[in-house]
């Protein structure tokens, strides 16, 4: 069986982190994914956009808390998990979270915290275009800023 889930997005609000007793870090994040729908009837295109709740742990987590904020372009690799709790009022509630298992900033350099000028964008890149596997930035300390894709790895360009 296979549970993967592959979404890119805009973030909605800035990610909501804590740290737990044990010193485990987890954030959350809400992601908006749009999607132009054609009628072909009415010759008319409307956007649909779909909202979701986005948990990471421990690197991601320290990684969203430091490079992510409202407004940040974002890739997500993860599982849909549904949840069912009782809210105060005794009401059973349902819900579906992604829990990630990898993320990548998107977008460009001179929209995250610091970034440097649009003049040398991409020209520290990694052949990885981005994050390693654990969300942390590779080969970066936690001073250093992430390297992110170039803007020839635009979205709009793939070919499919």
């Amino acid at each position: 069986m296979i549970n993967k889930v592959i979404l890119i997005g805009n973030v909605g609000a800035d990610p909501e982190v804590r740290t737990l007793e044990s010193g485990v870090k987890v954030a959350r994040v809400r992601l908006a994914t749009t999607e132009r729908i054609y009628n072909r009837q009415t010759q008319e295109a409307r956007d649909h956009t779909e909202w979701h709740t986005i948990t990471l742990w421990r690197n991601l987590a320290d990684t969203a808390d430091r490079f992510v904020k409202k407004g940040s372009q974002i890739y997500v690799e993860g599982k849909i998990r549904s949840n069912e709790w009782t809210d105060q009022s005794g009401a059973k509630r349902y819900g579906i979270e992604i829990m990630a298992d990898d993320m990548k900033l998107l977008g460009r350099r001179s929209d995250s915290q610091g970034g440097p000028t649009a003049g040398n964008y991409g020209q520290e890149r990694q052949p990885s275009g981005g994050y390693a596997g654990g969300g942390a930035p590779a080969g970066a300390s936690a001073a250093q800023e992430p390297v992110l894709p170039s803007p020839a790895d635009d979205i709009d360009d793939l070919p499919f």
